[in-house]
């Protein structure tokens, strides 16, 4: 009934992607001050316990309940609710997606893509928001732009049926996160100390081979399957993130005389995630294309970051909003039914529509995310402070609010 391989594969994609979490959680709290490595680490850890709730519960059912093409979910926007608590599911349900992999897989690996998206919004409001605000944030984060997006793309919503394609998350992870970041940061405002500098750039490096390690289950896992599409979304990730990596190092050696560490880390995460809406529907060929531009995008945006003085902390929108923006334009370039059957033509292979739709919905997306989630952080705020209290923020997010330090200095 099952696809053995296929199977056994995305059981293996899906632990990779779970890790993501844990790798976002050392690379922000590498980045982060010393006074506030727990903090963003919770963050990351309290998603990854407190969205699987919620994706059991009903988040499934939301995102992957009922179609817009039989009227079976709500107006295209949501799923409907004959999931919830995974109702119906058993250990012989079969993916109807493909028929290959069980449905309790598919559940589970689209669980870690539900984790993963809010907890990389924290790390532009690192050592400001206070955890209750978080948590509040967290839970209608996912309610009002992750679900909808999710439905409306991979769920046979609004999205899917105009024709809207994005392989593993230009637009419901990368575009939709990144951008509620920059509300965030324009919300939330200013750290009082402005010269904060990463506490452990070792710890920044091991996050992100940790998570280049978790990406290839993250794009190629999106296959759903083991084929030539599995295969090319593999190499086209790992081509692009390299690309992105030199290109930002030598635009950094170029501009300030120095090839830094933290930049090239950065810069392979650009990459990284430039390439998920495009890596299994372009040719191999356009992956270093895709990988330049990440580089060159990414980092341009990060210097409008600092020009302007939006305190974007760890820079979320310049790599991943940004990222996911340029992926998603380019993916509407360069995709080809000659790679995936199941997708389009670009428009360098004749289809103008289908890039207009890309640009289209990518857009609506990044704005989408941005109004949502700065109205959603000034509700919130009427309920509870969003933001820490100076003296909370200058003693630290580890001690002040969670009684703890990453490090005991007295201790050799």
């Amino acid at each position: 009934m099952f696809e053995s391989g296929s199977t056994g594969f995305m059981l293996v994609c899906t632990s990779l992607v779970m890790l993501m979490t844990p790798a976002l959680a050392c690379f922000y709290g590498g980045l982060a001050t010393k006074r506030n490595i727990l903090g963003i680490m919770v963050q990351s850890f309290v998603s990854l316990g407190w969205s699987t709730i919620l994706w059991f519960c009903i988040g499934y059912s939301l995102c992957f309940s009922g179609n817009m093409a039989d009227g079976s979910d709500w107006m295209g926007i949501f799923g409907n609710l004959k999931k919830v608590f995974l109702n119906g599911v058993t250990v012989d349900s079969v993916f109807s997606g493909n028929g290959a992999i069980p449905e309790y897989v598919f559940v589970a690996f689209q669980m870690m893509f539900a984790i993963l998206t809010p907890a990389l919004i924290t790390g532009a409001f690192v050592n400001r928001v206070s955890f209750k605000a978080y948590f509040i944030f967290l839970t209608a984060w996912q309610f009002l732009v992750y679900y909808p997006f999710c439905h409306m793309v991979w769920g046979g919503g609004l999205l899917a049926e105009w024709g809207v394609l994005d392989f593993a998350g230009g637009i419901v992870v990368h575009a939709t996160a990144g951008f509620a970041a920059l509300a965030a940061v324009f919300f939330v405002g200013a750290r009082v100390d402005k010269n904060s500098t990463p506490n452990s750039i070792p710890l920044v490096a091991i996050g992100t081979g940790l998570l280049w390690f978790g990406w290839y289950g993250f794009n190629a896992g999106s296959e759903l399957k083991v084929d030539g599409v599995t295969a090319n979304a593999f190499l086209n990730t790992d081509v692009a993130a390299s690309f992105a990596l030199f290109t930002w190092m030598i635009i950094e050696w170029i501009r300030h005389r120095t090839p830094k560490f933290v930049g090239i880390l950065t810069g392979s995460i650009a990459g990284l995630a430039t390439i998920t809406p495009c890596a299994g529907f372009i040719p191999l060929w356009a992956a270093p294309i895709v990988g330049i531009a990440a580089g060159g995008f990414c980092y341009l945006a990060v210097e409008l970051k600092n020009k302007r003085k939006w305190d974007d902390a760890l820079d979320v929108w310049g790599v991943h909003g940004i990222g996911g923006l340029v992926g998603t334009i380019l993916l509407g370039v360069f995709a080809s039914k000659a790679v995936n059957p199941a997708g389009s033509d670009g428009l360098i292979f004749g289809d103008s529509a289908f890039f207009g739709k890309e640009v289209v919905a990518v857009l609506i997306s990044c704005i989408y995310a941005f109004v949502f989630t700065y109205i959603m952080l000034w509700i919130i705020n009427k309920i509870t402070p969003v933001r820490v209290s100076e003296k909370t923020e200058i003693e630290g997010i580890d001690i002040a609010i969670h009684g703890e330090k990453a490090y005991d200095e007295g201790v050799l």
